[in-house]
């Protein structure tokens, strides 16, 4: 049965994971620019977009034009976001990539949701 009331894009990262790629990513002159297995940190989440911007994977050259702030202008290098589907979340205990699953735990009589490792069970979110 799907949500009738709170449609919230949920996705199993967040902003500082470390993920690891899944699909090598090519660069826009066609060459790989970072290859299946390259792990990295999630510096931003779009959920209503399902994408994410890992850093130093699929960077843009960016031309600028001169302003208040670069006098010079010029080109800068940014990363562009790719699909959440071509990343998982590291494992913190062993290192190697992993699914995600989630469970409700309880603190202080309080219950809330919380990630874990679908390889280790260990809790992604402390």
């Amino acid at each position: 049965m799907s949500r009738k009331k709170n449609k919230q894009n949920k996705l199993h990262v967040k902003k500082g994971d470390t993920v690891a790629l899944t699909k090598a990513i090519t660069s826009a002159k066609g060459q790989p620019s970072r290859e299946k297995g390259y792990q990295s940190r999630v510096l931003m989440v779009f959920p209503e977009k399902q994408r994410v911007l890992v850093e130093g994977v699929n960077v843009r050259t960016h031309h600028e034009k001169p302003s208040q702030e670069n006098q010079q202008g010029g080109r800068v290098n940014k990363e562009a976001s790719i699909h959440v589907s071509n990343v998982m979340v590291v494992d913190p205990t062993t290192d190697e990539p992993t699914r995600i699953g989630r469970k409700q735990v309880e603190e202080n009589g309080k219950t809330r949701w919380v990630r874990y490792s679908k390889k280790s069970g260990e809790l992604i979110d402390k």
